[in-house]
């Protein structure tokens, strides 16, 4: 999640010395985001999004390091809420002090609204590691055709009032020093492979493709169909935001652009023509194109017509799969994996798309080898020359206890990009 669109936080009536270091903490973000940096990198953003770049972007998502940049030992509120909103304040204040990224700080608290999801009527069942960060097994909940009767078209509620309270409790706590915005749903993504793998299994859906294809497309269909669903019960209940700003965009990136809302907008209601959205398929990695086309593609396509600009792609390979997804309805982000083919993705994209270059995060651990670094990023940044870059450093579980890789990292990146 990108470092100004923060989770819902519920706020409380707080101590006394929870209340005053959260407001000192405030004071400080709403400092820095005075300066004219924060300004300058909002026009950056601008210019990269238009596809017109100054110069390539660098993005840092701390994302599992955080527990070793920020340890729980280092908060000092005392109420579990308090701490919360602690954590995500210092969170941007490391941003400033250690990071140094194209990361705008923004003088914003931002409120989401309360938004209840009924689900898909089915409950993923995982069997858990025996290692506090190791890696669950899939449990299926889905074992034979009948068993998709099961699922449900989700449901959406919204609950004004405990929404009011919580935008009452933030403008009492910060309205002074912070511009408190309310949201509803900002980030639009769709994820219908990563669904249906949770509650079928991964294995199984691998061999669905071949011994029951009919199956798969009819899983797919209906997720589909209940996605679309949610989007207009969102337009329904007026509950979407625009996130032409700092929302974290697509796998990657953020919303920066004067491209959106699109003409016509009635600031009064969003629409999702005045919105991004992004779609991903990670599950699908290693199968052909004709397949992912086949699987997900056919009923993505339909989810991202009505948006106004989008992106595609995670930590999936696409560097044989870029002429589908280029294809794709108002295609502007399209992720590039650490283990894509740089070269050829950067041939056939040229400077048409946003080269959401995912870096790997595997130079943070182990021997921190600079020059091996150096040359690693700079024949990126060589091979997409002429082309809209952005290195988006992240699924970073682990620094090793070791936070000044980060800052490091960030410095080499700056560096090069910014001869």
């Amino acid at each position: 999640m990108a470092p100004n669109h923060l989770a819902e936080v519920t706020l409380h009536m707080f101590s006394i010395p929870d209340r005053r270091l959260l407001r000192d903490l405030a004071q400080r973000v709403a400092e820095i985001a005075r300066l004219p940096i924060q300004a300058q990198r909002v026009e950056l953003w601008k210019r990269h999004n238009a596809l017109r770049p100054a110069r390539p972007m660098i993005l840092v998502f701390p994302e599992g390091s955080w527990r070793e940049l920020l340890p729980d030992e280092s908060l000092q509120c005392e109420g579990e809420a308090a701490r919360a909103i602690e954590r995500a304040l210092r969170r941007r204040l490391y941003y400033h002090d250690h990071i140094l990224d194209d990361t705008v700080i923004e003088r914003e608290w931002i409120v989401s609204k309360v938004i209840h999801n009924s689900g898909w009527g089915l409950e993923p069942r995982y069997t858990p590691s025996s290692q506090e960060t190791g890696a669950w097994a899939f449990d299926p909940v889905i074992l034979e055709p009948a068993d998709l009767d099961k699922l449900q078209l989700p449901q959406i509620s919204y609950d004004e009032a405990a929404t009011q309270r919580a935008l009452a409790e933030a403008q009492e706590l910060f309205g002074d020093i912070l511009d408190v915005k309310l949201k509803g749903v900002s980030h639009v993504s769709f994820h219908l492979m990563s669904v249906y793998c949770r509650l079928r299994g991964l294995h199984q859906v691998m061999v669905d493709m071949y011994d029951n294809p009919a199956m798969l497309r009819d899983a797919m269909a209906f997720l589909a169909r209940g996605y679309h669903g949610l989007v207009q019960q969102y337009v329904d209940q007026n509950l979407l935001s625009l996130n032409n700003d700092g929302t974290y965009h697509s796998s990657g990136g953020v919303g920066y652009t004067d491209e959106l809302p699109a003409p016509g907008f009635d600031p009064q209601r969003v629409r999702p023509c005045d919105m991004w959205a992004s779609a991903e398929v990670q599950e699908l990695a290693q199968v052909s194109p004709k397949m992912h086309a086949e699987f997900a593609m056919e009923y993505e396509r339909r989810l991202l017509a009505p948006f106004g600009l989008t992106g595609y792609g995670c930590c999936e390979d696409l560097t044989h799969k870029l002429a589908d997804v280029m294809a794709l309805p108002h295609m502007r982000r399209i992720s590039i994996s650490p283990w894509a083919n740089v070269d050829r993705c950067a041939a056939q994209m040229g400077n048409r798309y946003i080269f959401s270059w995912k870096p790997r995060p595997s130079d943070l651990v182990g021997d921190f080898d600079e020059g091996r670094l150096r040359a690693y990023l700079q024949h990126t940044l060589d091979v997409t020359r002429g082309g809209v870059v952005e290195l988006v450093l992240k699924d970073t579980h682990t620094c090793e206890q070791r936070p000044e890789r980060f800052t490091r990292w960030t410095e080499i990146a700056r560096e090069l990009v910014e001869r």
